[in-house]
């Protein structure tokens, strides 16, 4: 917006919304209630962006929360909830605007996943889930589109300075499993990290905008040193594996 850019502004909470842009004022913003896991109230809020400035040039799925615990005291209603938020949401959005970006032929989609969401990690197997589905769709998708001129991208954020963590935020399991207990809980372990996290939100908004405006963006971008850090060493031990395996692997192939 500081540059010029005409922004709708969307969330469930608008006051909340409206409290964290207070500082932003004039003609080039606009807020639209949406909930993301609404598909109908989805498409209404893109059709109202359309009407308002008369194209999508760039959207960014941010929404989601962390529910956190281990797999099997998680229950299956608490993993549908988020399902239905962190990857039903991110595909509503994008079902709503593919339309009006192929029209156009041109547009940018900024799927916020997590380094959670190429690499798994304890405690995390729902949110991880959710994450590595919306990576899978937008690999995929972005393959079918590329040729009407839209461009994918995932971010991948590490720790940022979010209140993802923040006490009234995070989702933890109700199940306790005595096995489990031991080694202490979810909560125990997460909690500590809420407001010490190293990545500045405010460079990372930056960060997407440059990302925005690119003629060939990344198709998947780490956010932050702990990210690069964890990451690396990961994908070097997979790709060890894979070498590790390479004749077995091969072995599968038939002779028909």
């Amino acid at each position: 917006m500081k540059a010029g850019e005409r922004v709708v502004a969307t969330g469930r909470n608008l006051d909340k919304v409206r409290n964290a842009l207070s500082d932003i004022t004039g003609d080039n913003l606009t807020f639209v209630q949406l909930d993301v896991t609404d598909e109908t109230r989805v498409k209404a809020a893109v059709d109202e962006a359309v009407q308002i400035f008369g194209h999508i040039d760039v959207v960014g799925n941010v929404a989601g929360y962390s529910l956190l615990g281990n797999f099997e005291e998680l229950t299956t209603a608490e993993i549908g909830g988020l399902m239905s938020t962190n990857f039903l949401g991110v595909m509503h959005v994008m079902r709503a605007v593919l339309p009006v970006m192929r029209k156009q032929r041109s547009g940018r989609i900024i799927n916020i996943t997590s380094l959670a969401g190429i690499m798994g990690f304890k405690h995390c197997s729902a949110y991880s889930a959710a994450k590595f589905a919306v990576e899978g769709l937008s690999q995929s998708v972005a393959q079918e589109v590329e040729q009407f001129g839209i461009k994918i991208t995932t971010v991948e954020p590490g720790f940022f300075r979010t209140d993802l963590l923040d006490a009234k935020n995070a989702k933890y399991g109700s199940g306790t499993i005595e096995d489990y207990a031991v080694e202490g809980s979810a909560e125990d372990m997460w909690s500590g990290y809420d407001g010490k996290q190293q990545g500045d939100p405010a460079k990372l908004g930056n960060i997407l905008v440059k990302i925005a405006t690119m003629e060939n963006p990344p198709k998947q971008f780490l956010a932050g040193s702990d990210a690069l850090a964890a990451f690396k060493p990961a994908l070097e031990a997979r790709l060890e594996e894979v070498n590790a395996y390479e004749d077995l692997s091969r072995s599968t192939d038939g002779s028909f």
